[in-house]
């Protein structure tokens, strides 16, 4: 505890800030690793009134908090030394802190894309455009086949049109779906 006696009072604080918040992250850090830190444990402050169900981030909750404290008072400690005006210090060390919790947002979302339901549907194809493969026969007296692009990746369907022939190369609408098979128009 002499190590604390020694120092002056803001470099104190910053260090008493910092060791029970890094404790903390530590602990929530492999919590969540380890499976008890997902959506079924409620640490975040909530406020009545407020649907959190259809806001993805919410400003102020605990992690966020504990997000903010670390950048503040490890940037506080590291620059110390550095930055003698010790309002700039302060102002560098908040901004850092909410950069913490930029950051953490940011990995939030790029983490949440990777729960995005990418599984075929035909109906996404519907007001999509497509580039016809195989030639498809007039008035439904036929199938043919388009290449169409759905969630990043080709697809070859079967078509059907209600207007006239249609031939290979031209491009078309997907109107509706019929059966499992999409309905065109020529473009």
């Amino acid at each position: 505890m002499t190590f604390f006696e020694n120092l002056e009072p803001l470099l104190r604080a910053f260090w008493y800030i910092a060791l029970p918040v890094s404790l903390f992250f530590l602990l929530q850090t492999i919590m969540t690793f380890a499976g008890f830190g997902g959506a079924d444990v409620e640490t975040d402050i909530e406020t009545e009134g407020h649907d959190i169900g259809d806001a993805p981030f919410e400003l102020f909750t605990l992690r966020n908090l504990i997000n903010f404290l670390l950048g503040f008072s490890w940037s506080g400690i590291s620059f110390y030394e550095t930055i003698e005006n010790k309002t700039i210090l302060i102002l560098i060390a908040t901004i850092i802190g909410a950069a913490f919790v930029g950051l953490f947002f940011f990995i939030i979302k790029q983490m949440m894309k990777l729960n995005e339901n990418n599984s075929f549907s035909l109906y996404k194809a519907i007001d999509k455009t497509a580039t016809v493969y195989l030639s498809i026969p007039e008035k439904k007296s036929g199938k043919g086949k388009i290449q169409i692009s759905i969630n990043g990746s080709f697809h070859e369907l079967e078509a059907l049109t209600e207007n006239d022939r249609i031939e290979t190369g031209a491009v078309v609408s997907v109107t509706k779906i019929e059966n499992n098979i999409l309905i065109v128009e020529k473009i």
